[in-house]
């Protein structure tokens, strides 16, 4: 969920919230890599401006720094602050002056307001709104399947592609009439492409007994974005018997 925060740089550092008057403009401000872009904006009185965190570092804070600004923060009370990408947060500024702003967590990220003490009657338009730049698609998994079937004392492959590499996270649930029991998990890290896992029980000294079973794979990639789970129903044989 994206949030929109508003608050109004006011003389003495008195801040009020409400949103900026239909005539005000609002600059636009990327928070990512590290950095805001642009670093300095300039603006009228009675304008606003408004920063995006758009990542893919995303654990920044507006804070005020000058003495002017000391009432502008977007995370008052939280020391480590870590916004959704696409959040925003804006502030009206109705007092010229220059105001200095950083994040809490890490000063290197800052920037600068100035307001001009000219207001302008007629806005012109707005900037465009920074493009998210952090990594939202979770990966592909795909062709999950067994290139044999799961026998009780034999290893079985485990089938797979992915489009990125990815975290794999590997669940057996013993179905039953209420809630589906977990046997055991295992993970282990997928490529690009096509991949093989053997399939040598869940848990490392265990085999499972005979039985229909289902399997849960999850892929999280770098980003910790993950795919929805893939079900695939299996049945435990003895060695000799088909599946």
């Amino acid at each position: 969920m994206v949030r929109r925060l508003a608050v109004t740089a006011a003389a003495a550092a008195l801040l009020a919230c409400c949103a900026a008057p239909a005539h005000a403009t609002s600059r636009k401000v990327a928070i990512g890599d590290f950095q805001w872009t642009p670093g300095a904006v300039t603006v009228d009185r009675g304008d606003s401006v408004t920063w995006f965190w758009v990542g893919p570092d995303t654990q920044h804070s507006v804070t005020g720094l000058s003495a002017n600004a000391a009432g502008i923060d977007s995370d008052p009370g939280d020391g480590a602050p870590d916004h959704p990408a696409g959040d925003r947060f804006t502030v009206r500024f109705d007092t010229p002056g220059t105001y200095e702003l950083h994040c809490k967590l890490h000063a290197i990220v800052r920037g600068s307001v100035v307001v001009r003490a000219v207001a302008r009657d007629v806005a012109p338009s707005p900037d465009p709104d920074p493009q998210v730049m952090a990594d939202l698609t979770p990966p592909e998994l795909t062709e999950v399947r067994w290139a044999a079937p799961v026998r009780h004392r034999r290893p079985t492959d485990l089938r797979f592609t992915l489009n990125e590499r990815a975290r794999i996270t590997f669940d057996v649930m013993a179905p039953r009439s209420g809630p589906d029991r977990l046997v055991g998990t295992r993970r282990f890290d997928g490529h690009i492409g096509w991949n093989t896992w053997s399939f040598r029980g869940v848990l490392r000294h265990r085999r499972l007994p005979p039985g229909r079973y289902v399997a849960l794979l999850v892929a999280a990639d770098a980003a910790n974005n993950h795919t929805a789970d893939v079900r695939l129903p299996f049945r435990v044989v003895r060695s000799g018997r088909g599946q």
